[in-house]
């Protein structure tokens, strides 16, 4: 008996990556008896000081031989980002090794170009967009969609990477410049920029939501949630929403019907548009554990990773529903650039209801994401005040 027929058995779970989403994973996976090996460029990553030096391969999925490593001793594989090109996902399953979320949905979801034209084939609300494949094809998005517009990479863009605000003509070369390099290796390339241009959104609002899709089909959807974001990096998740029911109730169908249109498996984190005027756009897809779900370990009867994991597996799912009136999320990040040595988290850890995650990194550089403290209430604003108290107290 190989060891991928004994699944049922003995569950291992290969993870492309070893970052703080690899971490959490492999700490839900404990409690469910999964065995984790994770793929990573450095020893004793985040994910790596959970599951010891014996489940670490340290490599690059590039690396044939440490490919060919974590698919000798896993049943299935899934990824901690959606950067992992889709031909190294599909060099998995067609040499044996399944992979959830599968290279098709990799294919469609890491070209974000291709991702809008998926989401708006499926009928669902999206920005307006174009591509950019020229200078021209810039200035000529500007009169179509109008100025400003978002000028974006397809391809790599995360936490404000790979993206820029075109406020009008003038200021197109800057943005091309930013995103592509300097002028003259842009004109060699004219008529193939990899970018797209989407319409500037007006929104009063930024939301979330965490869907869990099990290889059948199945469903289990987390309550819809308020992102606050600052230079397009998450800082706070505020739980659940101040919608009206009406209107989360829309957001979790459009959500759903996004993911169903990728045909993702696992927990998929579905970010949208809230406008003044009412309607919902969505604005991206991460096919993966997200921040803006790191709330449900303490606040949901089911985290976000214990159902990736139940969902890859076949398992069923767990019940999604909130444990407190009011949850809240605050992300800790970097201020400066050095060794990360964290001061206070004996203070943030004072506060009855709130709690500590530090993910191990050794370095901290400003804006990096070294960790997040959730906080549970009677309501989501007495919660996001206690999350935001206790993550005051941690010094870089």
């Amino acid at each position: 008996m190989t060891m991928k027929e004994t699944l049922k058995i003995a569950p291992h779970v290969g993870i492309l990556g070893g970052g703080q989403l690899a971490r959490m994973t492999a700490e839900a996976a404990i409690g469910l008896g999964v065995e984790i090996t994770i793929l990573e460029r450095e020893a004793q990553s985040p994910a790596g000081q959970i599951v010891g030096a014996d489940h670490e391969i340290v490599g690059h999925w590039d690396e044939m031989e440490k490919r060919q490593a974590i698919a000798d001793r896993v049943n299935l594989i899934t990824l901690e980002s959606e950067f992992v090109d889709a031909e190294i996902l599909q060099w998995f399953v067609d040499h044996g090794t399944p992979v959830y979320p599968g290279p098709a949905t990799l294919r469609i979801i890491q070209d974000k170009l291709k991702q809008k034209e998926t989401l708006a084939m499926a009928g669902l609300p999206v920005p307006r967009f174009r591509p950019v494949r020229s200078t021209a094809e810039l200035l000529e998005a500007g009169e179509k969609l109008g100025w400003p517009l978002v000028l974006k990479t397809r391809r790599l863009g995360y936490d404000g990477h790979g993206n820029a605000t075109v406020a009008g003509p003038s200021e197109a070369e800057a943005a091309l410049t930013r995103l592509l390099g300097p002028v003259e290796r842009r004109h060699a390339s004219e008529g193939s920029y990899d970018l797209y241009a989407e319409a500037f959104v007006p929104f009063v609002g930024e939301l979330a939501v965490m869907v869990t899709r099990g290889r059948n089909g199945s469903l289990a959807v987390y309550p819809v949630v308020e992102t606050v974001q600052r230079d397009h990096i998450c800082h706070e998740v505020v739980v659940p929403a101040r919608l009206p029911s009406a209107v989360s109730t829309q957001v979790a169908e459009i959500a759903v019907a996004a993911v169903e249109a990728v045909d993702a498996v696992g927990v998929v984190g579905v970010e949208l548009f809230h406008l003044a005027d009412g309607p919902i756009l969505l604005n991206e897809l991460a096919p993966r554990p997200h921040n803006s779900g790191h709330y449900t370990i303490e606040a949901c009867r089911t985290s976000q990773f214990a159902n990736h994991l139940r969902a890859i597996l076949g398992w069923p799912l767990g019940p999604v529903d909130l444990i407190a009136p009011g949850a809240a999320m605050v992300n800790l990040l970097g201020t400066r650039q050095g060794p990360a040595n964290p001061g206070g988290t004996a203070a943030a850890q004072s506060f009855d209801q709130a709690h500590l995650h530090l993910y191990g990194k050794r370095e901290v550089r400003p804006g990096r994401k070294m960790g997040h403290v959730t906080a549970l209430g009677d309501s989501p604003e007495k919660a996001l005040e206690l999350a935001r108290r206790a993550a005051r107290c941690i010094v870089w």
